[in-house]
């Protein structure tokens, strides 16, 4: 799971292998594949650096 900010500051964790597509319209946009749609404060790089990082962490790669 990895942890995200939502625009009224409250923190929340998604499963990143549930994610079906991320946007930036201004803001970040993501879409899981249940169609939950999440606003979220961290950039699209920075989201994808913490699945990198969970990656890492349960691969050790």
């Amino acid at each position: 799971m990895i942890k995200l900010t939502k625009l009224n500051d409250e923190e929340f964790y998604i499963n990143p292998y549930q994610i079906e597509k991320i946007e930036c319209h201004p803001d970040t946009t993501i879409t899981m594949m249940n169609g939950h749609v999440y606003v979220v404060k961290e950039s699209i790089d920075e989201v994808k650096k913490k699945v990198v990082e969970l990656n890492k962490e349960i691969f050790g790669k």
